[in-house]
């Protein structure tokens, strides 16, 4: 018991390594404001979660994030980036196992992301107007309109908040989405014996 729980700490831990690496590797997406960079360094956390299920999954995400904050900084006090990433990778995490454990099919992980793709940009759209923007607005001194005119030069019908979440974090939400998908697709394809032996012996 106390092995296999060693195990799993392990694997946990290592996953959460890959992810902040992963994480390193953002970069700019065209027509979208240049301060979402976008990144996969959500699947090792999914894998994760198909391995030993959505709160590993989770804890993953947030390993990741402490690790990002700790070794990179945080442009706020309050790290709003990380925390935002946090809740986007926990959604989409919670959503595609929720479907996910009823075949552990692939047809069923792809259901699940589908799925999570739309609940987490759905989500992160409501969070980014009450929350995310206006949390970078407070702590780092960056006003709404600042964030809406640097929006503007990557894509002119960003016009105000709302118009910055409809043409600027929807759309990037659904991208993220839509690529972890499609990575983890044939990732889940290569590791399925391997998850099934994990999960036997768990």
């Amino acid at each position: 018991m106390m092995q296999s729980s060693l195990k799993k700490m392990i694997l946990v831990s290592l996953l959460s390594a890959i992810g902040f690496l992963i994480m390193l590797i953002a970069f700019p997406v065209p027509m979208i404001p240049g301060f979402l960079t976008l990144d996969f360094s959500d699947l090792p956390a999914l894998i994760g979660a198909m391995i030993l299920g959505p709160i590993a999954g989770i804890a993953i995400e947030l390993i990741k994030n402490i690790l990002h904050v700790l070794l990179t900084g945080s442009l706020t006090v309050v790290p709003v980036g990380e925390m935002a990433n946090f809740s986007a990778g926990s959604i989409l995490i919670l959503v595609s196992w929720l479907f996910y454990r009823k075949k552990r099919s692939l047809s069923a992980l792809a259901t699940g992301m589908i799925i999570g793709t739309l609940a987490m940009t759905i989500i992160m759209s409501v969070a980014n107007y009450y929350l995310i923007f206006p949390g970078y607005a407070l702590f780092l001194g960056f006003s709404i309109n600042a964030a809406v005119s640097v929006a503007q030069s990557a894509n002119h019908s960003i016009q105000n908040l709302l118009t910055l979440i409809v043409y600027g974090v929807a759309p990037f939400n659904l991208l993220k989405g839509i690529a972890l998908t499609i990575l983890i697709i044939p990732v889940f394809a290569r590791l399925r014996g391997f998850i099934s032996r994990k999960r036997t012996v768990s």
